[in-house]
């Protein structure tokens, strides 16, 4: 049994490194788009690769939803297919009231940094010839850095 354990862990650490993997390139690939569509879909992928589901309850062992999903529907044997289909909705739906929450907590938020911003942006709207005679009128300092030079003598 002390085999099983380690080749049912080492199995595990296998698919999580793949599905960590598979995550990181999904995270790649939606970068370039638009923010309210990016987190939703990085969302559905990470529930979707990282949800278990148990198989054997007498033994406690999981595996993962979307696997047990697909093994089922398609060679048709075993019925954990539609107890795999509710654990990924139920985590689906967890992730999702989860998410719903940070952007609830996140958008008055960033709305109020987006008015400072608005308002911290002083626009100038004197024409380029008043600004450089205002500049001629507020010179404070001497137009040589350094009013006097010492050389080394050798």
């Amino acid at each position: 049994m002390l085999i099983f354990a380690n080749d049912y862990l080492l199995a595990w650490a296998a698919y999580g490194f793949a599905a960590l993997g598979c995550l990181l390139v999904w995270f790649r690939i939606t970068r370039p788009l638009w923010r309210a569509l990016r987190e939703p879909l990085r969302l559905i992928v990470a529930v979707l690769l990282l949800s278990p589901t148990i198989v054997d309850p007498a033994r406690e062992l999981f595996a993962p939803s979307i696997a047990i999903t697909a093994l089922d529907l398609l060679f048709k044997v075993g019925t954990n297919a539609w107890r795999a289909v509710a654990d990924l909705a139920l985590y689906g739906l967890i992730a999702f009231a989860l998410y719903a929450l940070l952007v609830a907590i996140r958008w008055p938020i960033e709305r109020r940094i987006r008015q400072r911003r608005a308002q911290a942006v002083d626009e100038d709207t004197r024409t380029l010839r008043e600004r450089l005679r205002d500049d001629e009128d507020d010179d404070e300092y001497p137009s040589v850095r350094y009013p006097s030079r010492i050389e080394p003598r050798l």
